[in-house]
């Protein structure tokens, strides 16, 4: 089954021709605690992912790495994460766990007034 997933989508894992220049080119320089694995070739710098392909499962530390912001990645140093980054979350959109604000369509309370609210005039 988890072939076929693989075969016919490109949101799961990576593509073939993906794994192939892996296969062919990629150097591994580490994985993360998703289990994402990270390579490079030269400059080039590229991700498979464990299960969906979702950019923002990687971590912080990984993150700059292949952002070309530091040379060294988190697997060759004591990456601590900063107190403000936080561990990853899944994106929650066009699920039953997505966020509805009060005064959506989806959430019927009424938001708290503000002061820029909109006052029609009344003749």
């Amino acid at each position: 089954m988890k072939l076929l997933l693989q075969f016919f989508t490109w949101w799961n894992g990576s593509t073939w021709g993906t794994r192939f220049y892996t296969w062919r080119h990629g150097e591994r320089v580490g994985e993360d605690e998703m289990g994402n694995v990270y390579y490079k070739n030269g400059d080039r710098r590229w991700v498979q992912y464990n299960g969906l392909a979702e950019a923002t499962a990687i971590p912080p530390g990984w993150h700059g790495w292949m952002h070309h912001r530091t040379d060294i990645p988190p697997s060759e140093e004591s990456y601590v994460p900063r107190d403000w980054e936080l561990p990853h979350k899944a994106n929650a959109t066009g699920t039953v766990n997505a966020y509805f604000p009060k005064g959506s369509m989806e959430n019927p309370e009424d938001r708290p007034a503000v002061t820029g609210d909109y006052e029609a005039w009344r003749p």
